[in-house]
Formats: structure tokens, C-alpha cells, sequence
């Protein structure tokens, strides 16, 4: 007995040293999913995030952020300055959506971000669009000055695609992408899905002019 007790206790730090470096590892693959820059998630963190909050409620906004003016900035007050439009970005979207139980933020890389939210009544998509927007492009304080930056905003909501073909997370963000480039093309603001209308030109399922992201086939304006 007292040589059973002896083997258990010495096993004791063994399983704490795996404890300690199970925890650990935990942690490095946290940091690994984050954005070093802003802190939110990584593209592929935030998509499978999204995608389970879309599995979850019946009622999620998907927006996409593209920022306007920011290589102006970049250009003109240096990396530094561009480095801190994208961290108060992050940080934007982070109060926009402090006030939602159930939301995701992501940088989808470069000055572009993204957000899923789980909406407890569609009708309040206009007001998260509105505040996120003020909130992206109040100024910012660089090396004692202020600077600003606009965004183009786009947004679907998962009624508007049909559900349970485990395409909904990549249908709507072509949706909100198309709203946003819609925005853009307007000079800035938000947009979010409604009225059909012609969609932009696209090439293998991504919009013409702008590798990496897809077009849609619904906007209407705020």
C-alpha cells in the first residue's frame, strides 16, 4: 500500500509538468490564431468562429470592413502611422461590439476586417452598421496629432441565403463583400443585402479587380 502511495505521489509533478505544458501549448496556439497587430482573429479562426455562430442562431450579420484612405496615410505619416490606423481599427471593432453577447471580429489581412454577430432581431443590423462606421472612422492620435481613416462597409444576414448547405458562411461573405465594394464605389458609408440588382464582374468566383475576396448578387443601400 505504502508503495502504491509512493508511485502516486511521485507521479504527482509528472502530471503537473504536463498540466503546465499542456496549458502552454493552449496558449501558443491562441497567440498563433491572433493577429499580432490588433489582437483579433486570424482569417481562419474567425471563419470557423463565424461559421459556428451561424450554426447556433437564426439571426447573424456577416460584415466585411475595407478601410478608405489608408495608404494615404501610410504614405504620407509612414509605416508607423498605417500601423496605427489598423490597431485603432481593431480596436474599433471591438467597442462596436462590446455590447454583443454573441460576436466575432477578425482581420482578414491587410486593411480589410470582418465581423459575425448574432443578432437577437434583424431590424437592428442598420444601428451596428451605423455605429461601427463612426466608430472606424473617428480620428485616431499618432505622434501627437490626430489622423482619420474611412471605411466601406458591407453586410448579409443569414436569412438571406439558404441554410443547412454548409455554404453559409462563404455565401454571405460574397454578399457583404459585394455590399462593400458597392460602398466604396459610392465614396464610403455601409451598405447591407436586400433588393436584388446586377452584381460587379467576376472570375472564378472572385470579383474582377480584387483577388482574394467574391461578389454577390443582392445590395441595397442604408
Amino acid at each position: 500500500m505504502s508503495e502504491l502511495m509512493f508511485a502516486a505521489a511521485a507521479g504527482l509533478p509528472l502530471a503537473a509538468g504536463w498540466s503546465v505544458h499542456a496549458l502552454r501549448l493552449t496558449r501558443r496556439i491562441e497567440t498563433a490564431r491572433r493577429d499580432p497587430l490588433t489582437g483579433l482573429w486570424t482569417r481562419d479562426a474567425f471563419e470557423q468562429r463565424a461559421a459556428r455562430l451561424l450554426a447556433r442562431h437564426p439571426h447573424v450579420a456577416v460584415v466585411l470592413v475595407d478601410l478608405d484612405g489608408f495608404k494615404a496615410v501610410n504614405d504620407t505619416h509612414g509605416h508607423a502611422a498605417g500601423d496605427a490606423a489598423i490597431r485603432a481599427t481593431g480596436a474599433s471593432l471591438n467597442d462596436a461590439l462590446a455590447g454583443q453577447r454573441r460576436a466575432v471580429a477578425g482581420r482578414l489581412g491587410g486593411d480589410e476586417f470582418a465581423a459575425a454577430v448574432a443578432l437577437s432581431d434583424p431590424i437592428a443590423l442598420p444601428w451596428l452598421l451605423r455605429g461601427l462606421h463612426d466608430e472606424i472612422t473617428a480620428p485616431f492620435r499618432h505622434a501627437g496629432r490626430d489622423l482619420t481613416v474611412g471605411a466601406s462597409i458591407g453586410a448579409a444576414l443569414s436569412s438571406d441565403v439558404p441554410s443547412g448547405t454548409g455554404r453559409e458562411l462563404s455565401a454571405l461573405l460574397r454578399l457583404a463583400d459585394e455590399a462593400m465594394y458597392t460602398a466604396k464605389r459610392g465614396g464610403g458609408g455601409w451598405l447591407y443585402p436586400g433588393a436584388m440588382a446586377p452584381a460587379a464582374g467576376t472570375t472564378v468566383g472572385r470579383r474582377t479587380g480584387r483577388p482574394g475576396t467574391h461578389t454577390t448578387q443582392r445590395r441595397e443601400a442604408a
